[in-house]
C-alpha cells in the first residue's frame, strides 16, 4: 500500500503552492482535489495582487506584503519549471476611493502627487473620476495561468495528484492523524493539511466556520482601452496582455451556488462603461461565477489543529492568490517542524473555540 509523508486536501493555488514547497524540502505529498485541480475560487479570481495598507486587515498586512514580495520569484520559478506565461504585470493600481480621514493619514497616499505622470496621461480614456485617485505599486496575475502553471511544475517535481476525489474526513489513529478517507477509497500520511478552500469547514474531525462567498465577473474583449487595474467601491477593471479586460466582483452570501445572473453581469457591464465610455464598443468575452472561502473575521485559518498531525490553510477570502506563495512557505514551515518567520497565532484554527 502506497504511503506519503503529507496529503494536501484540495488543489487550489493555495494546495499546488504548498505541495511544491513541501517537495522542496523532500516531503512524498499526494494532492487530493474534489474536482478539477486550480478549477475553483483559483479559477475565478481575477488576480490583483492588492496588499494596499487601505484595503488589507491590519493583522494579514505582514503576510500580504512578504507575499508580494515573493511574487517575481514565485511567478519565475513556477514559469520556468512548466513553460507557461502567468502574465505578471506591473503596471500599477489606480484607486479611486471617497477621501475619509484614513486615506489622509496613510503615510504617502496623498492622492495626485503620487501619481507617475497626469491621469489624462495614463489612463487617457478614462472618464472624470468621483475622486481624485491613489497610484498603488501593486501587481497582477492571470489566475487562471498561474494555477496551470503551478499544477504542471507540482507534476514536474513529482507531486502525485488524485482529482474527481472528494475527501469525506481526516482518519484519525492513536489520537493523530493517519491520512484521509474519500468517496471511493482511503490514502495514508502522517500529516494531512486541509487547502479545501470553501469547503475546508466541512472535514471532520474538526468543524471550521468557512463558508462561500459568490463573486460574478466578466470579460470583455475588442477594445485596449485601459493600461492599468482601476479599483473604485462600485467596479473594478483588470487588463490583461492578451487584450481581455476583467469587470467585477460581487460579494454575495449565495451558498454554493455558482450561477451567473444576466441583470448583475449587465450592472457591472454598464458600471464599467460609464467609467470608461470606451468600453462600450467591446463585447462580452465570458461571465463567471466563484466561491471565495469566507470566515466570520475574513481572515485566513492557517496552522495546526487539535489534532497533531492535522494542519489547515484555508479562509483566504479575496486574498488567496496574493497570499499563496506565503501561506505556502509558512505552511510548510510549520508541518517540517520549522518555528514560521512570521507569527501566524492570529490566524490559528483554534481561534473559533474559544
Amino acid at each position: 500500500m502506497k504511503t506519503w509523508d503529507v496529503i494536501i486536501v484540495g488543489g487550489g493555488i493555495i494546495g499546488l503552492s504548498l505541495s511544491i514547497a513541501l517537495r522542496k524540502r523532500g516531503a512524498k505529498v499526494l494532492l487530493v482535489e474534489r474536482g478539477e485541480p486550480g478549477r475553483e475560487a483559483s479559477h475565478a479570481a481575477a488576480g490583483m495582487l492588492a496588499d494596499c495598507t487601505l484595503e488589507t486587515p491590519v493583522a494579514l498586512q505582514p503576510l500580504a506584503t512578504a507575499s508580494a514580495r515573493m511574487y517575481p520569484e514565485f511567478v519565475h520559478e513556477l514559469q520556468d519549471e512548466s513553460g507557461i506565461d502567468v502574465d505578471l504585470r506591473d503596471t500599477g493600481t489606480l484607486l479611486f476611493l471617497p477621501p475619509p480621514e484614513h486615506v489622509r493619514e496613510q503615510p504617502g497616499l496623498t492622492t495626485e502627487s503620487l501619481l507617475p505622470a497626469p491621469l489624462a496621461e495614463l489612463e487617457p480614456a478614462l472618464a472624470a473620476p468621483k475622486w481624485p485617485p491613489i497610484y498603488l505599486k501593486e501587481r497582477s496575475v492571470d489566475p487562471r495561468a498561474l494555477a496551470a502553471a503551478a499544477l504542471k511544475a507540482a507534476k514536474h517535481r513529482g507531486v502525485d495528484v488524485s482529482s474527481g476525489t472528494v475527501v469525506t474526513a481526516v482518519l484519525v489513529e492513536d489520537g493523530r492523524a493517519a491520512g484521509v478517507s474519500t468517496d471511493k477509497t482511503s490514502y495514508h500520511a502522517p500529516v494531512v493539511v486541509n487547502c479545501a478552500g470553501a469547503w475546508a469547514g466541512r472535514l471532520p474531525p474538526h468543524q471550521f466556520p468557512t463558508r462561500p462567498v459568490k463573486g460574478q465577473m466578466l470579460s470583455v474583449v475588442g477594445v485596449a482601452a485601459v493600461r492599468h487595474v482601476i479599483r473604485t467601491p462600485e467596479v473594478y477593471l483588470v487588463p490583461r496582455s492578451d487584450g481581455r479586460i476583467l469587470i467585477g466582483a460581487t460579494v454575495e452570501e449565495a451558498g454554493y451556488d455558482k450561477r451567473t445572473d444576466a441583470n448583475t453581469i449587465q450592472r457591472m457591464h454598464q458600471a464599467a462603461i460609464q467609467m470608461v465610455p470606451a468600453l462600450s464598443g467591446a463585447r462580452v468575452h465570458e461571465a463567471w461565477a466563484g466561491l471565495r472561502p469566507g470566515t466570520p473575521d475574513d481572515l485566513p485559518i492557517l496552522g495546526a489543529t487539535a489534532t497533531p498531525g492535522y494542519f489547515v490553510a484555508a479562509g483566504h477570502f479575496r486574498d488567496g492568490i496574493l497570499l499563496a506563495p506565503v501561506t505556502a512557505h509558512l505552511i510548510a514551515q510549520v508541518v517540517t517542524g520549522e518555528k514560521p518567520e512570521y507569527d501566524i497565532s492570529p490566524f490559528s484554527p483554534g481561534r473559533f473555540h474559544n
